[in-house]
Order: C-alpha cells, then structure tokens, then sequence
C-alpha cells in the first residue's frame, strides 16, 4: 500500500508543479480555477502524506 501511496504522491506533485510552472510563465496572476487546483492539490499531498506516516507508525 505505501508505494502506491508514494506513486501516488509523486503524480499529484508532478501536476502541481506542472500548474506552478504554467502560472510562472504566463507572467500574469493564474486564473482562479487555476489557484484551486493548485490548493486543491497542495490538500491532497498532504493527505497521501499523513496515510503513508500513519502506515509506518
């Protein structure tokens, strides 16, 4: 199950940063639909990571 979790974790990264990274570029603010997913995202990570640390404990 933890390396699913971690495969999963490394997906979500990847579409974070590939948002991040398109907001970078344009030179302008990101749209709003664009910041929540990026929240959204920055939410998931964050749930796959408490998983995988109750998982070890």
């Amino acid at each position: 199950m933890n390396k699913k979790l971690a495969a999963l974790r490394v997906r979500l990264i990847e579409a974070q940063r590939k948002l991040v990274d398109q907001a970078a570029q344009s030179g302008t603010l990101p749209t709003d639909s664009a910041l929540r997913k990026i929240s959204d995202l920055e939410n998931a990570i964050m749930a796959v990571e408490h998983m995988m640390e109750e998982a070890t404990a």
